[in-house]
Order: C-alpha cells, then sequence, then structure tokens
C-alpha cells in the first residue's frame, strides 16, 4: 500500500511539473510576442524620426537651390533672399540692448538668480522648475551672455581628467525632459567639484521643458566651469529648432523677449565646443566619425562659423547679400557703435570642414564593415567596426562614447566594446518606449550603467499596457504618413493590380508600401495591423485609408494639394518663419507666392500657378494681403476614425515628445 501511495505521489508530481513547463513555455512565447511587438513599434517611431531628419537635411539643398535662382528671385521679391538668410548674417548687438532693457518687474514671483552665480542659485533654480516657475526673460538672457563669454576661451574639445577616486559622469540627449534630469541629479547628485559631468547635446527640442534644461545646465556651468562639461548637439542649431519645438517653446513661454532670446541662442551654439576627451583616452562626441575624421583639423577649425547644417558652405555669397541689406534704406537696424556687419561672417568654414563636423555631429555606428553615407538621416555617415578601430589607434584613444540614437536599455555597446551609446531621455517616444542611462568612469576604470525610467504612476504600468500604447501610438503616426501619400501609394497599389480586382497580394502590397514611403519597415508583419485580408491572403489596398483622412478646412482645396500641404507642413513652417522675420505669424501674399514657386520647383511638385493662387487668396482669411500661415497650416489635420474610442491608449497631444506631430 505504501508502494501504490508514492507512485500516485510520483504521477501527481509529474503532472505538476509538466503544467508547470507548459505555462514557462506558454509565457515565454508570450513575452517574445509582445518584446516583438514592442520592437516593431518602436522601429515605426525610429524610422520615421529619422525620414524627418532626412527631410530637415535636405532643407540644405533647397537653400542652394534658391541661390542657384537667386537673380530670378531677386528681380521678384527683392527682399525674399536676404529675410531668408538673415539669421546667418544678424549680427550680434550688445549686451544693454538684450539684457539692461529687459527689466524684471517688481510682482516677478519667479527665481531671481544673483551673479556671480553659486550653488545656492542651482538649487533655487531647480526647485523653482519642480514647481513650474518660468525664468524671467531677464535672467536668461544674462546666463547666455555670461555663459557664451565663458565658452569663447575654450577650444574645441575640453580635455579633462579623472581618478579612480574621482569618477566623472557622462549624460545623452535630455530633450527637453526635464523630469529625467532631475532624477538623474537625484540619483546621482548635483554638479560639484567632487562630481563632475559630461552632457553630450541634444539639451532642446521634443520636450517641453528645453529652456528650463538649458538654464540649469548653464547655470551649474557658471558655477563649475571646470566640472561641468557641455557638448554640442545635432540640435544645438537654430534651424533644427524651428522643426522640432524649441523656438515655439521659447516664443511660447517668453511672448515678450522671445525673438531676443532665439537671436542669442543663435550664436550662443555655435560657441559650444565639439567634443570632450577624458584622459587622454576617450573621446566623447554627439553623433560619431567617418574615415574621413581629422581629430588634429577638428581641434583648429573655427567652431563658431558653424551656424547650422542647413547652410552649407558655398550656398550662399554673404558679402553679396551683405551689400544688398546695406543698400536697401530700413531693412536692417544697427545698435550705435554697431555696423551693419561684421568682417567674421564674411569667412565660411570651407567644405571639408563642414563636413568634419557634420559627421561628428550626425554619424551613426553600424555593424558592416567600411564607412558609407547615412541615408537614413540624410547627414554624416555610417561606420563600421573598422573605422573606429583604425580611427582610435590612428589617435592613440581606446573608446568613443556618443549619444544620438535611442536605445530600448538607454545605453548600447558595440564595435568590441570601442563604441558606447548612452541616451538619457526615458520615455522618448511613448510612455514605457526605453529607459534612460547615464555612465560613470574613473581612470583605468571600466564604464558603469546606470538605467532609470521616469513613469507618470507609483508603479510601472505591465508590459501588455506599455506595449500595447506604443503600438497604438506607432500606428497611428505611421497611418498619418500613409494618408500624406494617399495619391501615390494608390497609383503604386494600382500598378501591381493588373486585374483592377482593388486586391492585390501581401508581398505587393509591401513592396508598394516601401518603393512609395521608403521607411525600411518589416511590412509584411505589419499589414495585419493596417489593411484587410480576404481568405486567400489577398490585400484590399484602400483599406490602407479606410480609417483616417484629413480634415479640408475649405472644400475648394483639391486632394493633391491637401496631401501636399501636410506631406511638407514642416518644410513649410520652416520657411515661412524664416520670412517672418519679426514673428508676426504673417507673410505677405507676395512672399508666399514667391516662396513656393521655388519650393514647388525644387520638390518637383506638380502644382500649378493657378492653384498656388487659389491656395494664397484662401489663406487670406481676412482679405487684408497678409497670410496667418500658422493658423492656416493648423487648420489641416488628420481624424482617426475610432479617436472617440481609443483616446486613452492612442493619445499623441503632446507633439514635441516624438516626431512628427498630429497637428501641425
Amino acid at each position: 500500500m505504501g508502494c501504490g501511495s508514492s507512485s500516485t505521489k510520483d504521477k501527481k508530481s509529474e503532472r505538476v511539473l509538466r503544467a508547470a513547463l507548459v505555462i514557462q513555455n506558454w509565457y515565454r512565447g508570450y513575452r517574445a510576442r509582445l518584446r516583438a511587438r514592442q520592437h516593431y513599434a518602436l522601429a515605426i517611431f525610429q524610422s520615421i524620426e529619422y525620414a524627418d531628419e532626412q527631410s530637415q537635411m535636405q532643407l540644405s539643398k533647397f537653400f542652394s537651390f534658391v541661390l542657384e535662382n537667386y537673380a530670378h528671385t531677386h528681380k521678384e521679391d527683392p527682399a525674399l533672399v536676404d529675410r531668408l538668410f538673415e539669421n546667418s548674417l544678424r549680427d550680434t548687438q550688445d549686451r544693454q540692448y538684450y539684457v539692461e532693457l529687459v527689466k524684471v518687474p517688481d510682482f516677478y514671483d519667479g527665481p531671481r538668480l544673483q551673479f556671480p552665480l553659486t550653488f545656492t542659485d542651482i538649487d533655487l533654480l531647480l526647485e523653482a522648475f519642480r514647481q513650474q516657475q518660468i525664468l524671467h526673460a531677464h535672467y536668461v538672457l544674462e546666463v547666455l551672455f555670461e555663459t557664451k563669454k565663458v565658452l569663447k576661451q575654450m577650444p574645441n574639445f575640453t580635455h579633462i581628467k579623472t581618478s579612480p577616486s574621482k569618477e566623472i559622469t557622462i549624460c545623452g540627449d535630455l530633450h527637453g525632459k526635464l523630469d529625467d534630469l532631475l532624477l538623474i541629479f537625484y540619483k546621482n547628485g548635483l554638479p560639484s567639484e567632487k562630481n563632475p559631468y559630461v552632457f553630450n547635446g541634444d539639451f532642446v527640442d521634443r520636450g517641453k521643458n528645453s529652456i528650463e534644461i538649458l538654464m540649469v545646465l548653464l547655470v551649474s556651468f557658471l558655477v563649475y566651469p571646470n566640472n561641468l562639461h557641455l557638448n554640442r548637439g545635432n540640435h544645438e542649431d537654430f534651424m533644427m529648432n524651428l522643426r522640432y519645438g524649441f523656438t515655439r517653446e521659447v516664443l511660447h513661454k517668453y511672448k515678450l523677449h522671445g525673438k531676443k532670446i532665439l537671436e542669442i541662442l543663435e550664436e550662443f551654439y555655435t560657441w559650444l565646443p565639439i567634443g570632450t576627451i577624458i584622459d587622454n583616452e576617450i573621446l566623447v562626441i554627439h553623433g560619431g566619425i567617418s574615415e574621413s575624421t581629422d581629430l588634429n583639423l577638428l581641434h583648429q577649425i573655427e567652431r563658431s562659423k558653424m551656424k547650422t547644417v542647413l547652410m552649407p558652405p558655398g550656398s550662399i555669397n554673404r558679402g553679396q547679400i551683405a551689400d544688398l541689406t546695406r543698400s536697401k534704406a530700413g531693412a536692417t537696424s544697427t545698435l550705435p557703435g554697431k555696423g551693419a556687419s561684421d568682417d567674421s561672417h564674411s569667412e565660411q568654414l570651407s567644405k571639408y570642414e563642414w563636413e568634419q563636423i557634420i559627421d561628428l555631429l550626425w554619424s551613426d555606428p553600424r555593424g558592416k564593415k567600411g564607412c558609407y553615407p547615412n541615408t537614413r538621416r540624410g547627414g554624416g555617415c555610417y561606420f563600421g567596426p573598422d573605422v573606429t578601430s583604425r580611427f582610435l589607434n590612428k589617435y592613440q584613444l581606446k573608446m568613443l562614447i556618443r549619444s544620438h540614437e535611442c536605445k530600448p536599455d538607454g545605453y548600447e555597446i558595440c564595435h568590441d566594446g570601442k563604441v558606447i551609446t548612452v541616451f538619457s531621455a526615458s520615455n522618448y517616444y511613448e510612455e514605457g518606449s526605453n529607459r534612460g542611462a547615464y555612465i560613470r568612469l574613473g581612470y583605468g576604470t571600466t564604464p558603469r550603467f546606470f538605467q532609470y525610467q521616469v513613469t507618470s504612476s507609483s508603479c510601472l504600468s505591465p508590459l501588455h499596457q506599455s506595449v500595447h500604447a506604443m503600438e497604438s501610438s506607432a500606428l497611428r503616426i505611421l497611418k498619418e504618413r500613409m494618408i500624406s501619400q494617399k495619391t501615390d501609394l494608390t497609383h503604386a497599389f494600382q500598378l501591381q493590380d493588373r486585374s483592377r480586382s482593388g486586391k492585390i497580394s501581401v508581398a505587393q502590397w509591401a513592396f508598394s508600401m516601401e518603393s512609395t514611403l521608403g521607411l525600411n519597415l518589416p511590412w509584411r508583419s505589419l499589414s495585419s495591423h493596417l489593411v484587410n485580408t480576404d481568405e486567400d491572403g489577398n490585400v484590399d489596398y484602400m483599406s490602407s485609408f479606410q480609417d483616417i483622412h484629413i480634415e479640408k478646412p475649405v472644400k475648394k482645396v483639391k486632394s493633391t494639394v491637401l496631401e501636399t500641404l501636410y506631406r511638407y507642413r514642416s518644410d513649410l513652417k520652416i520657411l515661412f518663419n524664416i520670412i517672418d522675420s519679426d514673428h508676426s505669424g504673417l507673410i505677405s501674399m507676395e512672399e508666399f507666392r514667391t516662396m513656393w514657386k521655388l519650393f514647388s520647383a525644387h520638390y518637383n511638385v506638380c502644382i500649378d500657378d493657378l492653384q498656388v493662387d487659389e491656395l494664397a487668396n484662401i489663406m487670406d482669411l481676412n482679405k487684408d494681403g497678409s497670410i496667418d500661415f500658422n493658423e492656416f497650416l493648423k487648420a489641416f489635420y488628420v481624424v482617426h476614425k475610432y479617436d472617440n474610442l481609443n483616446k486613452s491608449n492612442t493619445n499623441i497631444a503632446n507633439d514635441d515628445r516624438r516626431p512628427p506631430s498630429t497637428s501641425f
């Protein structure tokens, strides 16, 4: 009887073990499927982000095109070209105009900084920003001027020393996410003589607190100039700010003095160092390198001449524009003691020097050997492990630390441990999309990685909830990309549909999607989320657009014009903002017509002049001869059929947190 009882127990234990293994295998499969969905969502976010950056870089070709057609443009509108390039030619006016004339009123109840700054000002600023207070424009301008004065004395690369007992902390992109910076300081301590930091660029854009992050970093830099180090990123660029939100943030928070702040920021960026070298062994730069990166040359380049990536050398004859500006009565305003132009503005970096800095700010590492164009971003290059090894050996370095790319875990090690990517903005695309990280290292020690994730709730959401939210948001912006090219996609589908049945195979659909959108996405895997398929596996290709459309503010606007406006909305907004030199939000009808004709010619947009004139008249809402382009562009927005049903899962109202926005 004892033996029978033992046998029964053994069988029961065996069944329990088998059940446990079944559950374990199911759970592993479930987690794997969730991770795959998360991977696809991140791929969508990143592909659209890079495509957006590629469009931004392509604007530089448009500016060159404008100047190649300068003579014709000048005849039609002699003010257009000098307005277009006014930002690059403007002289920095004196401190009195910017700071002393901006008074702090008695009723201002925000933080008041005392110069020279001390560590108490850092605490004061952090506490004020936690309470969502705004630092007065007077102090913003004064901090910018004081920081620029110090930066102008610094070399292109900051050389610093560590020891096993004095580590340094390296942070990557923050992109206006103040909560991440506050969490880093909470976990790792405030900057001090014993706790040095390197912030590796991209402090601003996308997030809603870029000016706060910038002020905290600059005040800390002024208090500890030898212990807090700043590198320039590709977003420390006034043209990038026009697209990615920082310009809008400054003008919103500083309605009276925002323009002054933006003018100083434009030059301030150019004085930021382009890299940091730690212990003569570790190079810290924002983007990466290329096979032609010359560290010796980069030490000697006049970095302040690098105004923006969108103004390549040779694209503009500055002397010619300066002469034009001086010859026009009232075209420029000068202050006592300041001339209309400065000799420093008549010089440019050489094309080779310009490309050296572009590679430093924009390049990405890849596993494939060699160096080849970074086609996804449109700037810089992809560099392989062989390029890294040759570069490090040539300059007797051991490691390259860079940022520039969002990584799911906040950091990534590649090229046999010789390249480390660190990214400090958690939840970059969507809450739960990625962790942030920072690095601590000292002389002769192995880098240590610290991860974190800011959350709006007291505990992290379950994985399935965060994946669902990411997936919904990613599919939403992908569908907006699709609807902006509905005409082109429909044409591509119809070319595959020889029988005119309205259906094509999944392979044909995937080919049409990639050839039209060029996003390098796993379209077959995504097809179940984007289109309807029949029992034979054929795709009803027009179902790609079944739950989304672009709202027409005016019924007269044709669909092709509508799609074109929506597709190029970010580029057009940048161009109109440049023309709008006084930030009034208004441009003249003639300015609009001239710029649109040049834009459509360069981008091969097939819209005839009659449609352009009709569009301009529609945009002149109150018939006063001026166009409020910001309000007009906001009127074109995408409507998602299931918005009201899925609002909690698909809300992407915070358009600064991710590339492209729902409305514009």
